[in-house]
């Protein structure tokens, strides 16, 4: 992909700019790591029976710890090398959680940790075709992420996606180490949350889907536990939640905006952004609601 630099009515190409140590990547990433992934830094290489994560850190709304490996070498196995860092994790979650709470002078439990949405994201300059295809799983709980960096002190991190992802790897895989992972680490997906309601509301929410992610490119859909969150960047603006007869949601809107019929204010904290909620049953109930979460977008904009 090549970026231009608009000049005097002209193109410009800017040049890229090669990653020259993985250090300078690890060090610019957890500096930035809010910012990029959302993430709570927790550590810088922490090592544990002979195997170092380059960068632990904890997804604070999904209350699960992310893992993070930058490469330059091309001969590695993202899948081999992904599920032996979460066999790591899984085999000792008290040392996990020790860290961070040393680190973080938290007061984290292993109840308080969801290690079903536990994952590992490798960050390189590029993949190999043979890396991006082993991705292409419906629930490997690994992510790809290149890198770029430009002489215009610009950078790049793009998410590489399966081209397909119908199979799942327990299927092709007799690993001891992946069957014992894929027993406790879920990666979800819309089945599961349709799994959950009817028909009907399956249909509606296709419809808001489509308007919500229509809003901006900025906005990306994520698929949680038991949400769906609709993010700008880092901050989630909107959860979704698929009910048998209704799609429930919170919206990141100060409380004294005007409502719709359909729409109330949560009983919640004062630091609980979140205090906005409202129903959708019916096509009608869609249109209604898309002004407010128009309002929770741009409301969420200006915290960036």
């Amino acid at each position: 992909m090549t970026i231009y630099q608009v000049r005097k009515g002209g193109l410009v190409p800017i040049k890229e700019k090669a990653i020259k140590l993985e250090k300078d990547l690890q060090k610019l990433t957890e500096e930035n790591l809010q910012t990029v992934f959302g993430l709570e830094f927790v550590r810088t290489e922490f090592g544990l029976h002979n195997l170092y994560i380059d960068t632990l850190a904890f997804d604070t709304e999904n209350k699960s710890f992310i893992i993070i490996e930058y490469k330059r070498d091309k001969s590695f196995s993202v899948v081999d090398q992904g599920y032996a860092y979460l066999a790591l994790m899984l085999n000792n979650k008290a040392d996990f959680i020790l860290e961070y709470n040393e680190r973080k002078q938290g007061n984290l439990k292993r109840d308080n940790v969801d290690w079903s949405q536990s994952k590992v994201l490798f960050l390189a300059n590029s993949f190999t075709r043979y890396q991006q295809s082993a991705i292409n799983f419906k629930d490997l709980p690994i992510e790809l992420w290149e890198v770029k960096l430009f002489d215009n002190d610009t950078i790049l991190y793009n998410q590489l996606k399966p081209s397909t992802s119908s199979a799942s790897i327990k299927d092709v895989s007799k690993d001891k180490t992946i069957s014992d992972v894929t027993k406790e680490v879920k990666v979800y997906t819309l089945d599961d949350h349709f799994s959950k309601c009817s028909d009907e509301i399956k249909d509606l929410f296709l419809i808001l889907q489509a308007k919500i992610i229509e809003l901006s490119p900025d906005v990306k859909e994520y698929i949680g536990k038991s949400t769906l969150p609709y993010k700008v960047r880092y901050l989630t603006f909107i959860y979704v939640t698929l009910r048998q007869r209704e799609i429930h949601l919170d919206l990141r809107l100060p409380d004294d905006i005007e409502l719709p019929t359909l729409g109330k204010k949560r009983e919640v904290k004062e630091s609980d952004v979140f205090k906005i909620s409202a129903k959708i049953k019916s096509e009608d109930d869609i249109y209604q609601v898309m002004s407010l979460i128009k309002k929770a977008y741009q409301e969420t904009m200006k915290l960036l």
